[in-house]
Order: C-alpha cells, then structure tokens, then sequence
C-alpha cells in the first residue's frame, strides 16, 4: 500500500478512537489517553519508511526529549488556570512549550540519560500539579463537528510533519512531533465547561500516560536499528500497552 494512503487511513482512526473513549470516561481518562504515542508513534513509522533506520532512531530521541517540554506545558497551563482564563493559560503553556523547544534542540542526550530524566520530571510534574475539585459538567456538549475536526487537524499535522521531516532533520521532526495539538483542545474543553480543576485532571492523566510514551521510545530507540521494522514496533507498542494498564490502574486508585 502506498505510504500516503495509509497515512490517511491510519491516522484518522487512531485519532477519532481516541477522542470518543476520551468523551466517554472523562477529563482524567481523555488525558492518559492523548498520553500515548497516538501522533508521534504514526510519525516515527512513516518517518522510518521513508528513510534510513538511523534517521527514524534520531527522531525517536528528538520525541522522548520532548517529553520535557509536554511536562512543562502541562504544569504552566494548570498553574495559569487556577487565576486566569483559558486563552491566557494556553497562551502562557504553549510559550513555555515553544522556549522548551527551542533550548532542547540545541542538546543531545545519550539514549538511557534522556529516558532516566523525562521519567523524573514526570514523577515531580507529577507532585507539582495543583489539586481540586472538578466542577459538575454543563449542558454543552461538543457539537457534531468536534471529533472530525480534530480528525482533520491530526492527520493534517502527521502529513505536514513527515513531508518536511527531510528539510529539517530528524532531531527537530523528533521534538515538533510533541507539540500538544490533542491536549490543548481537550484541556481548553474541560477548563471552559468545568473548570481550572476539571483542565488539570486532564494535564495529569497526560503525565500519566506519559510513561507509555516514554516505554514506547525507549523500546524503539532500542531496537529500530538492530531488528525489522515489523517487530520493533510490534514490541514498542506491547510495551506501551502494558505500562498504560498500570498506569490506568494508578489513576483509578488516585481518582476514587
């Protein structure tokens, strides 16, 4: 199958599963969701496609390095939220985001360093984050067109992100793949119909589902350039998933 083709079939399905379980199971649930590698993973296969295995292996620790800037972003947006609207919180994470960025692309860092470190700031992302009680939800539900958008904004993104990916190198494909697209449109849902709380319940389901992220790339990193492609990934998503479930069972617990 050409690879453009599937880009557009896989993409949209990854992304509209996502959002509906996310829509069912709530603000917390909808962040550990997003968590998962469901933009970066589908970027590093068809990066891995379309050129040699060395490249698509640098891009993988351009995205776990990311990894930092999504913790400071998740921080920013739920301390902003607890004394000021939405459009200033996402305009303040989205600028730390960005500056984040900017610094990491200029460092490289060893493979076990950069997974051992993105693993500790999660852990103190996640003692930092502020706690509250999330308000009842409103009446307003999103509207019909709220998934297909952001179907459209997703694969939008994959397919932008892996046509450049030549021009500007593997690192900085790695860290753009980051970039919170997902996220902010849920948090920005839940802190306008909930509430600064319900926005943070969000951003620390994110954190937790981070660690899958986290799983995913170290695995990948790992075994990219030294097995088919067929199995690494095939390994890097098993690992995934298995970390997610604990991590599912950690925010249960937490939750109730």
């Amino acid at each position: 199958m050409d690879i453009l083709a599937l880009k557009l079939i896989l993409a949209p399905i990854i992304i509209g599963s996502a959002s509906l379980a996310g829509r069912k199971w709530g603000p917390a649930v909808s962040g550990w969701i997003v968590g998962m590698p469901l933009t970066s993973g589908p970027v590093i296969f068809f990066v891995a496609l379309s050129h040699e295995t060395g490249f698509a292996a640098n891009a993988a620790l351009g995205v776990l390095s990311g990894g930092l800037s999504l913790v400071a972003y998740a921080l920013t947006y739920s301390w902003l939220a607890t004394r000021f609207r939405w459009p200033v919180a996402i305009g303040g994470s989205l600028l730390v985001f960005a500056i984040s960025t900017a610094l990491l692309k200029n460092f490289t860092f060893p493979l076990l360093p950069i997974f051992g470190l993105v693993c500790v700031v999660l852990l103190i992302g996640l003692r930092l984050m502020p706690k509250d009680v999330v308000e009842k939800e409103s009446e307003n539900k999103p509207g019909v067109w709220d998934i297909p958008i952001r179907i459209f904004i997703g694969t939008s993104f994959i397919l932008l992100l892996t046509g450049i990916a030549p021009f500007i190198g593997p690192r900085l494909t790695g860290l753009l793949t980051t970039i919170p697209l997902y996220i902010t449109i849920l948090t920005i849902f839940a802190h306008r119909h909930q509430g600064p709380a319900a926005a943070a319940h969000v951003l620390r389901g994110l954190l937790y589902g981070m660690f899958a992220f986290t799983g995913f790339f170290i695995t990948l990193s790992l075994l990219i350039e030294r097995v088919s492609l067929a199995a690494t990934f095939g390994v890097a998503i098993l690992a995934a998933l298995v970390i997610q479930g604990s991590s599912l069972l950690i925010l249960r617990q937490r939750h109730h």
